[in-house]
């Protein structure tokens, strides 16, 4: 599945290879059918993990989690954050400035942006250089 409007597949716009250990937080039961050709990664690995995509529904679940994942992730590895975006019309209190407030105290820093698809926006985050 592509997202957006660049028509870069998924799995390359999150950066999943073969080679991929990743975590899987409060993702939605359809998440594996967003994906074609079907995601080629290994999920439920041992940590670290090279990859977490945590979905955020609260900005309550998102600071657990991201605290979680924080500890989980390789310190090359990444955290891709996925809240509701506005014109999906769900009730949140997640934006992308607020997995900012909540990521930047975890020495976690921002280095992209994309359109998971059309209900989630997603964040993709690394820890900060001098703290690898």
């Amino acid at each position: 599945m592509t997202s957006g409007y660049s028509g870069t597949p998924l799995a390359k716009k999150l950066g999943y290879t073969p080679a991929t250990n990743a975590k899987l937080i409060d993702a939605p039961n359809d998440y594996a059918s967003w994906f074609t050709p079907r995601l080629d990664a290994t999920f439920g690995g041992k940590k670290p993990f090279d990859l977490i995509h945590l979905f955020a529904p609260s900005r309550a679940a998102l600071a657990k989690s991201l605290a979680v994942a924080r500890k989980e992730i390789t310190p090359a590895g990444m955290i891709w954050v996925s809240w509701y975006k506005k014109a999906a019309k769900i009730p949140t209190d997640v934006t992308e400035d607020t997995v900012r407030e909540l990521a930047f105290p975890l020495d976690l820093v921002d280095v992209k942006v994309c359109a998971v698809n059309e209900v989630w926006s997603g964040l993709k985050l690394v820890i900060r250089k001098e703290k690898r």
